[in-house]
């Protein structure tokens, strides 16, 4: 049953962010917004070398070779009662409703929250395996 309290689409503003993902990513977030008990958005999905090289030197990501580069990844922010939280909670929250979305639409999508060593909560991507880049 889909989330009644949860937003049935994403604003332009996300949309916006969604252009030049793979499809198979892009239908997987678009459900998995329906199915989250909290609400979020889509803060970056295609980037540059130039934004990852950025990202790079902030400390906010460690490699030259991120999913993003090809279009295979999304980052979201939470937004429990309308406003930005960085909760982890809310994360593993969101990527509960990811995972059934990517089930149920037959793609692998990988969370960020679940790596070994950088725990990346708002990171979503297509499998290496299923899609190579």
């Amino acid at each position: 049953m889909i989330n009644e309290i949860s937003a049935l689409q994403f604003t332009t503003q996300s949309e916006k962010k969604l252009t030049g993902v793979h499809p198979d990513l892009v239908r997987v977030m678009r459900l998995a917004l329906r199915y989250s008990l909290v609400p979020f958005s889509i803060t970056e999905g295609l980037r540059t070398l130039g934004r990852q090289r950025e990202l790079l030197r902030e400390g906010k990501s460690q490699t030259l070779k991120s999913r993003h580069l090809t279009g295979h990844a999304v980052d979201v922010v939470a937004l429990p009662a309308g406003v930005v939280s960085w909760e982890w909670d809310y994360y593993a929250q969101i990527a509960v409703a990811v995972r059934r979305a990517a089930q149920q639409c037959g793609v692998n999508v990988e969370w960020g929250g679940e790596w070994k060593t950088l725990k990346d909560g708002p990171h979503f991507q297509l499998s290496f395996k299923d899609y190579p880049a």
